[in-house]
């Protein structure tokens, strides 16, 4: 967006420097309407209707861009407040099934010792009992 800034000054500097340097009256003719001005005048009234137009062309896709991007905002918005209720819940939850079953304690899942393939293959798939002979 930036560069694009910058790029589209330095044409105008440039276009503006153009028609000073080329200031002689000019005849505008279209269809019934006739124009007498200056050179620079035209350029910059080219430039002017040129720039409104581009504007004009491209405001539907900014607008359709800030009705989709605040649309998005209120969905995150809407999906935080759900995590943030799912995540009392889940506390509240907790809370009682201490409550209810003291002795049962919510812990992760406990790791089995590894057992190679070979011990697998011979034992007949049981992990801890002897191999077949």
């Amino acid at each position: 967006m930036q560069l694009t800034l910058i790029f589209g000054i330095a044409f105008a500097v440039a276009a503006v420097a153009f028609a000073l340097q080329n200031n002689v009256p000019v005849t505008v003719n279209l269809f019934f309407w006739r124009f007498d001005s200056s050179l620079a005048m035209v350029l910059l009234l080219a430039i002017g209707l040129g720039a409104i137009i581009a504007g004009l062309v491209s405001s539907p896709a900014v607008i359709r861009g800030q009705w989709a991007a605040a649309r998005l905002r209120r969905q995150v918005a809407a999906l935080e407040g759900d995590k943030a209720n799912l995540t009392q819940r889940v506390g509240i939850l907790e809370a009682e099934l201490q409550r209810v079953a003291p002795s049962v304690a919510v812990a992760p899942e406990q790791a089995r010792p590894y057992v190679g393939l070979k011990t697998l293959l011979t034992s007949g798939g049981k992990p801890g009992s002897e191999p077949a002979a």
